[in-house]
C-alpha cells in the first residue's frame, strides 16, 4: 500500500490535552464528557477480554452484542448537546426497550443458576474475572455518567439506566459463566 494514502494512527491534534467530539467541537481531556465516554470504552474493552476467554457461546455472543450496544452510549456520550441532532442522523439512542432488553437477559439468566445471597469473591475463573472487572468499569462510568446528569449536560437519561441495568446484568452474567464452579465468598466459606 502507498503511504501516501495510509491513514497515520496519530494524529498530533491530542498533544495539548484536548480532543475532538463526535461531530466536532474541542474540550479538555479531563472534561466530564471525556472521562464517562473514556470509561465506557475500557469497559467495552474488559467485555472483549472475557468474550475472548469465554468458551460458552451464549456468554460471548451476549457479550458482543453488549460491546455493540456500549459503543451507542459512548457516541452519545462523546457528542457535544448542541450537536445531539447529528447523532440521530447516524445511531439510534439508547432506549426504554434496550434498558427492558437488558431486563429481560437478566430475569433468564437468573432462572438458569441461582445467584448468591452474600458477597462473593470475583475470580472463580478468568472468564468470570473479566466479566466483574467489566461490571466494576461500568459501576464506574455510570458514576460520571450521574455526575454528567447532575450538572445538566446529559442529553439522555435513559443512559443512567441503561448502565445501571448493564451492572447487574454483568453481575448475573459471571455467575452464569461459573455456575459449575463453587463460589468463594467474602466471609472465607466456599459453597
Amino acid at each position: 500500500m502507498d503511504s501516501d494514502f495510509r491513514k497515520k494512527v496519530y494524529s498530533k491534534f491530542g498533544d495539548s490535552g484536548e480532543t475532538s467530539l463526535l461531530y466536532g467541537g474541542r474540550i479538555s481531556k479531563n472534561n466530564e464528557h471525556t472521562e464517562a465516554y473514556g470509561i465506557t470504552d475500557e469497559a467495552v474493552s474488559a467485555m472483549g477480554l472475557a468474550r475472548a476467554l469465554s468458551r460458552d457461546e451464549d456468554v460471548k455472543n451476549l457479550l458482543r452484542d453488549l460491546q455493540r450496544e456500549l459503543f451507542i452510549v459512548a457516541a452519545e456520550l462523546a457528542t457535544d448537546p448542541e450537536k445531539y441532532e447529528l447523532f440521530h442522523k447516524h445511531f439510534t439512542p439508547i432506549t426504554e426497550q434496550m434498558v427492558m432488553n437488558l431486563e429481560t437477559a437478566i430475569d433468564s439468566l437468573e432462572q438458569k443458576c441461582e445467584m448468591p445471597k452474600v458477597f462473593i469473591l470475583p475470580g472463580g475463573s478468568p472468564e468470570s474475572a473479566a466479566i466483574d472487572l467489566a461490571r466494576s468499569i461500568i459501576r464506574t462510568s455510570e458514576r460520571r455518567v450521574v455526575k454528567l446528569a447532575e450538572i445538566n449536560k446529559l442529553t439522555n437519561p435513559l443512559i443512567v439506566m441503561y448502565l445501571n441495568r448493564l451492572g447487574d446484568l454483568l453481575f448475573v452474567l459471571a455467575r452464569y459463566q461459573d455456575r459449575d464452579i463453587p463460589l468463594e465468598f467474602a466471609t472465607g466459606d466456599r459453597a
